[in-house]
């Protein structure tokens, strides 16, 4: 049988893909993104296992290199999620995180990573089914994306 140039390895990289499942972090703040997901998780609502969930006394203390950290430990996608913007209950912090996490993606961007890999959200603490939704779209996303090219090194 001929051997046709490139096809076995594409056939091989389309397995992969189908085997993917991302690994993601979510720093949630304690007033109300991890109270969304802890209610999320008590009334039963479905959402991807591959959600490692860290809390943190707020969003705005999640320093960006704890983003980069977690890329660079070969986790596929990280997100901030962190209470409304205006009802913070350290007054700026959600406004600090939104402006970190815009940093990381220009960074990722400029050296060739795809910055949909960080992202920031906003949820109040009885917004299970955003939470929810939040972890699927981002799970879908970075499916979609591969795994993360640093996992490699």
């Amino acid at each position: 049988m001929p051997r046709v140039s490139g096809t076995r390895g594409s056939q091989k990289r389309q397995t992969m893909t189908e085997e993917f499942e991302p690994q993601i972090i979510a720093f949630c703040c304690d007033y109300c993104s991890y109270a969304a997901a802890d209610l999320a998780g008590s009334i039963r609502m479905s959402y991807p296992s591959n959600i490692k969930v860290i809390l943190v006394p707020c969003s705005g203390r999640v320093d960006p290199v704890y983003l980069l950290r977690a890329l660079e430990e070969g986790a596929d996608g990280v997100y901030v999620t962190g209470c409304m913007e205006g009802d913070c209950h350290f007054v700026t912090g959600n406004f600090k995180a939104k402006k970190r996490v815009s940093y990381i993606r220009k960074m990722l961007d400029e050296i060739g990573i795809e910055q949909d890999r960080v992202q920031m959200f906003n949820m109040s603490a009885s917004d299970a089914p955003e939470f929810a939704r939040v972890a699927k779209m981002m799970t879908e996303k970075i499916r979609a994306l591969g795994p993360n090219p640093l996992r490699d090194r």
